[in-house]
């Protein structure tokens, strides 16, 4: 039963955002209360969570029947390549609609609030614009340096989709140049580039990594320096 224009559909992919968002809201507030100590509570968390990623599993697989498997022997090594590659193609769907689409919508919505709101606070209201502008320009400061991440997972869905194929990856290298080397971060991707710099850390363009202050953190997950490693493009044939 084809179910991809009808109200089902659009409500299982509702239900299925709605359910993976709570798994990880619960994490979170798992985290928070373990910090806290109140150790029962960070444990209904997350054992909340376990169960709502139970439930996005039961709408995934009414939204994908073709990556269910019941019967894991009964697969030929060209199912089981088929299954896979079926995986890789909707995370290199995602992660592309994150870098193409979203993210840089996200980014001029940001900054376009962050103008408006500054243009529209009143004296009275300045503190709160001066916060709501600083939350803003975070917020497009993030949406932007997420847009390479996304570009890099899904690069590295494709060439992990590559591989099933047979295809040989792309030779990988670093710059080997200070002002040109880009650096990520193996905690949450983030990818340093010394070009651009990071002007909201006071980082200015045109700084190397290596001349960086030892106490600056990712921006995005808070990493120390010491958690980036150089990272390595694609070489031109």
């Amino acid at each position: 039963m084809d179910l991809s224009n009808s109200n089902t559909a659009k409500n299982l992919a509702d239900a299925f955002a709605g359910e993976s968002m709570a798994n990880r809201k619960y994490l979170f507030f798992a985290e928070v209360t373990r910090q806290l100590g109140m150790t029962e509570l960070s444990k209904l968390f997350r054992e909340t969570a376990n169960q709502e990623t139970e439930h996005a599993f039961a709408h995934f697989r009414l939204m994908h029947p073709e990556l269910v498997v019941n019967d894991i022997a009964s697969l030929t090594e060209e199912e089981k390549k088929a299954i896979a590659a079926r995986c890789l193609e909707l995370a290199i769907e995602g992660e592309t609609y994150e870098y193409t689409i979203m993210y840089p919508g996200f980014t001029e919505a940001a900054r376009a609030d962050r103008d408006t709101k500054a243009a529209v606070e009143f004296e009275a209201q300045q503190v709160e614009s001066r916060e709501h502008a600083q939350i803003f320009r975070k917020a497009a400061h993030n949406f932007g340096l997420l847009t390479p991440i996304e570009q890099h997972h899904a690069r590295q869905y494709t060439e992990a989709l590559q591989s099933l194929d047979g295809v040989a990856p792309a030779q990988k290298a670093t710059s080997g140049e200070p002002a040109t080397q880009k650096w990520i971060c193996r905690q949450c991707s983030m990818i340093y580039d010394p070009v651009v710099g990071d002007p909201d850390s006071g980082i200015a363009p045109g700084t190397p990594f290596e001349a960086i202050a030892e106490d600056w953190v990712c921006p995005i997950c808070g990493a120390t320096k010491k958690t980036f490693v150089p990272y390595e493009e694609v070489v031109a044939a």
